[in-house]
């Protein structure tokens, strides 16, 4: 008789320990769960920011070949009008020289 009081408290320690293991599975699945699907959306997020950094820095990409552009151009119409202003004064010595000339 001596025997039974042994059997019962093996039995009570086991219920309590797979109880404890099935109180802590749950736990850490219900944690791992949504931190999984936060890192998801956290993952997708960040493709969407770099793909708008890529989309970002080809149109400055863009802006910046085209302000390059500008100024050459802007530089060309500089030098083009210098050398006309230079021609023009040129034009108008020699239309006074000449107009000394006749006189």
């Amino acid at each position: 008789m001596a025997a039974e009081p042994r059997r019962t408290t093996p039995w009570l320690i086991v219920v309590a320990a797979v109880l404890l293991a099935g109180l802590l599975a749950y736990t850490v699945f219900a944690g791992w769960v949504p931190t999984k699907q936060r890192m998801t959306r956290l993952e997708a997020e960040m493709k969407d920011v770099y793909a708008r950094e890529a989309a970002l820095q080809t149109r400055l990409a863009q802006q910046e070949q085209r302000s390059t552009m500008r100024e050459q151009q802007l530089n060309a119409l500089r030098s083009e009008r210098d050398e006309l202003a230079r021609r023009v004064e040129d034009l108008e010595r020699e239309l006074a020289a000449a107009r000394a000339r006749r006189r």
